[in-house]
């Protein structure tokens, strides 16, 4: 397939060497129906709006609401399959669950239809659906509408459960604005440190340093943001990002903090205010960057078969939602190019947040910092293992966990 940068400069990096030649692709397993599904049609607008239950433990799902133009029940089953993977992979005692609302969040009335949809879907919120942000819904307008709705946070339906819902509340309320470095929230980062540190484990795995490792970086908002600080806060040189306006690029590495700093309230970079040396390509261009690491972490399916042959990576490390079709993920394996799926790599947002509930941590950066980094690693090293010595693909190694997760025999104990 042609270069998608067209007559571009070539983005190059230190060649390195393919992991197995000759991998186990092992076919997806048949999974199971979900649970329950609904669908909301707004009156006012049109917009479409789903909810899918995979799997209920003990009386509750969580899962985040999404909201984009197009978004299909299809994607979001599938986004309700990867939650209920997480939980059972980090072992939370909850099942699975997915919002998606069909409409364009730039929308000026965005805001009343998620309120709308959340006030349909009000007897699954209030008792069964923990839900949080997602694609083009911040964590700040779900609270509001939650809010709005006097249920106090999009944790209600655990934070309901616990003996002391108002220290709850508090709790959590603490931790999700807990400031970090860089001038950011523990909640806006949770997630993205953790992918960031599956990108390092990544790096472990093959005895590289972070200063040998390049990555690459497709989306720029809340987790490919944090992902990105976390990166080049550790010494690995990001080379490339990308937002919907296009590639940025530069061989040397690129000024994470400052290009950060430059972002609009949809994790789109200003391009008028761009530090010298950096390099605008076609947005199409990420995907070809010859980097070490290649990070999903705008929208889902962005790799397809008609696309896959462009990675040059030495691993794909989803943080986006299923960023990576069936068939492309099995192209890439093929070539030699495993994928740490989303359901191990983003899964460090829902596992702190129900730590959090759980009061495993608190409002201690250091302590939910400390608990993600050690099992991040720990889950990666055994993903990439399995695939250089025994070339079992990492999502197949993911989903034998997530197939066994360990029984809920009795109520959650929200304290």
């Amino acid at each position: 397939m042609e270069n998608p940068a067209g007559n571009t400069p070539q983005i190059t990096a230190q060649a390195v060497p393919t992991l197995p030649a000759t991998p186990t692709v092992v076919p997806a397993a048949l999974r199971p129906q979900p649970y329950m599904r609904l669908q909301w049609n707004d009156s006012v607008t049109g917009a479409v709006g789903y909810l899918v239950v995979h799997t209920l433990r003990a009386g509750l799902a969580t899962g985040g609401t999404r909201m984009r133009a197009g978004c299909t029940i299809g994607e979001v089953e599938d986004l309700a399959r990867g939650m209920a993977n997480k939980t059972a992979t980090f072992d939370l005692p909850v099942g699975g669950a997915k919002g998606g609302i069909d409409f364009d969040p730039k929308d000026s009335r965005a805001a009343e239809v998620l309120e709308r949809f959340c006030e349909a879907m009000r007897p699954w919120i209030d008792s069964h659906w923990v839900t949080a942000e997602d694609l083009g819904v911040p964590q700040h307008l779900i609270d509001e509408v939650f809010e709005k709705l006097g249920l106090g946070q999009s944790y209600h339906a655990a934070i309901s459960r616990a003996a002391d819902p108002a220290a709850t509340l508090e709790r959590v309320r603490n931790g999700l604005n807990a400031a970090v470095d860089g001038g950011f929230l523990l909640g806006d980062v949770i997630g993205g440190y953790g992918v960031a540190h599956a990108c390092l484990a990544a790096a472990v795995s093959w005895g590289q340093s972070p200063a040998e490792t390049t990555v690459a970086i497709q989306g720029v908002g809340t987790m490919g943001g944090a992902a990105a600080y976390y990166l080049h806060e550790a010494g690995m040189r990001v080379t490339t990002v990308a937002d919907a306006a296009g590639t940025l690029h530069c061989a040397d590495g690129l000024d994470i903090p400052a290009l950060l700093d430059l972002r609009d309230g949809f994790g789109e970079i200003d391009r008028a205010r761009l530090p010298d040396g950096v390099e605008q390509l076609p947005r199409t261009a990420i995907l070809g960057a010859e980097v070490d690491i290649l990070v999903p972490a705008a929208i889902s399916y962005a790799i397809t078969p008609d696309n896959s042959y462009d990675v040059r990576a030495r691993v794909v490390v989803e943080a986006a939602n299923a960023a990576t079709t069936p068939e492309a993920e099995a192209m890439l394996a093929g070539r030699g190019i495993p994928v740490v799926p989303d359901f191990v790599a983003n899964a460090g947002a829902v596992a702190w947040a129900w730590w959090l509930l759980l009061g495993w941590v608190d409002d201690t950066p250091e302590n939910s910092f400390d608990r993600l980094r050690t099992i991040m690693h720990t889950k990666v090293a055994q993903l990439l293992a399995a695939w250089t010595e025994r070339g079992v693909t990492p999502r197949d190694t993911g989903h034998r966990w997530a197939d066994e997760p360990a029984p809920a025999l009795a109520p959650v104990h929200i304290p």
